[in-house]
């Protein structure tokens, strides 16, 4: 199978799936009394003293998959800061003419959107009664848990047991979408590209007998992949592997001929579901507002462009792997994110479903320099008998204000959040000055 299949049969099969049977989320029962600690150390301590609580009694024999969020450390206060960057937009935009519609992708525990419903209900009860909350939720065990934690409080609450990438209801209405740490967790690809020639090769993952995984790597074929290369190389975008050394023709010819030089490129993952998101994002619901929150980088990832951290936790330890060819089920996978990258993608794809210019990505990825994909690709019939349509590589389409601006995590928070309450009393604020390796785009 393609890497991303491995990637998503590793985190998602309803069976044996890192998030569908292992994975629990960190949550105590309280909010922490910010103002009575002394310091972020205290703090920390205060956080590991609830790992303890929950991570206590008989253990599995591969141990308790658990983890945590700044949703879950920082309420409500966390919640109440985007619920207020939300409402900022909607009583700007919308209020009183159009309900405020949120949908929430993967909503964990439930707990952002109780934060967010109980801010509005307390401080905009005009705004909340017309507030209509959907959670969208991969996740049957989790569903159930959000109904159980939501629902009983906020009955304009309703809970889809579905993948959002495969959405096929479209809402014109304006809407927002939330997705705080979701997008780290989806699967993608590897690609590789040949040194003698630069053209790129696709990732499969086999398994013998033995139950021993292997990649193997082959032409592209793919056409999520091709469609991402498209889009990539629309935006100019440079491919990550790609070092100025290697696009020299002389010095790749140099490089044949010394003894065990590598054929093949170091490896990058590139975010295809994350394509496949923002393409459900345009096609269903073209009124949308995005807030996305995740990693922009990470430590301890394994090798190669773009990769992820491969992690599991054993007798209450966290322990770094060095691959992803794992045993399915029992490791967490979850990648950094390129945030200037995907909003130069994002405001590409959303202004294709406006009609502001065609773009032509339907060629192979392994064409020429001057070709890119034709502005029929998205027809219903797929590729045409009579091969890829080429036409003249121009400068990637870029018009207008962008759609979305990138904030890091303290820069968000210090606009919207009520900063006082997470002060501590040596002036440190952890909601501030933890997660630094975090960004925004709204």
């Amino acid at each position: 199978m393609l890497a991303r299949d491995f990637i998503a049969d590793s985190l998602y099969n309803p069976h044996y799936g890192y998030f569908s049977k292992q994975a629990t989320i960190l949550s105590s029962t309280e909010p922490f009394d910010f103002p009575s600690l002394k310091s972020s150390h205290d703090f920390s301590k205060k956080v590991a003293q609830t790992y303890a609580v929950e991570d206590a009694g008989p253990r599995p024999s591969h141990g308790r998959q658990l983890w945590h969020t700044p949703t879950e450390l920082f309420k409500p206060w966390y919640g109440s800061a985007i619920a207020q960057c939300l409402t900022a937009d909607y009583m700007l935009k919308y209020f009183p003419y159009e309900d405020f519609i949120i949908y929430e992708v993967g909503a964990g525990n439930g707990t952002l959107a109780r934060n967010i419903l109980d801010f509005l209900r307390d401080d905009y009860p005009d705004i909340y009664d017309r507030t209509s909350y959907r959670i969208i939720e991969i996740s049957p065990q989790l569903a159930k848990l959000q109904a159980e934690q939501v629902k009983k409080e906020h009955s304009n609450v309703s809970i889809m047991n579905k993948d959002i990438l495969h959405w096929d209801t479209p809402d014109l209405s304006p809407c927002y979408f939330i997705a705080t740490e979701v997008i780290d967790n989806f699967p993608h690809d590897i690609i590789r590209y040949r040194t003698e020639d630069l053209q790129p090769a696709q990732c499969v993952v086999t398994v013998d007998g033995d139950g021993t995984y292997t990649e193997l790597y082959e032409p592209i074929t793919d056409p999520l992949i091709t469609r991402f290369l498209a889009y990539r190389k629309a935006l100019n975008q440079r491919p990550l592997a790609l070092s100025r050394g290697l696009t020299s023709t002389t010095w790749r010819r140099f490089r044949q001929i010394l003894p065990f030089a590598p054929n093949l490129t170091p490896p990058e993952f590139i975010p295809t579901h994350l394509l496949l998101f923002l393409e459900t994002l345009r096609k269903n619901f073209p009124q949308h507002r995005l807030l996305l929150s995740d990693f922009s980088s990470l430590p301890d990832t394994i090798p190669g462009y773009n990769a992820p951290v491969v992690q599991t936790r054993y007798l209450g330890t966290t322990i770094p792997c060095k691959n992803y060819l794992l045993q399915p089920g029992y490791f967490d996978i979850f990648f950094p994110t390129n945030f200037e990258r995907l909003s130069e993608m994002y405001g590409l794809i959303m202004g294709q479903s406006q009609g502001s210019q065609a773009l032509d990505i339907r060629s192979s990825p392994i064409g020429g320099s001057e070709q890119r994909l034709a502005s029929d690709f998205f027809s219903a019939r797929g590729r045409s008998d009579s091969g890829p349509t080429l036409t003249p590589k121009g400068k990637a389409a870029r018009i207008g204000a962008p759609l979305c601006s990138i904030f890091t995590h303290k820069e968000f928070l210090s606009r919207y959040a009520n900063v006082e309450a997470t002060t501590l009393q040596n002036g440190e604020n952890p909601m501030l000055e933890f997660y630094q390796n975090v960004k925004f785009l709204f």
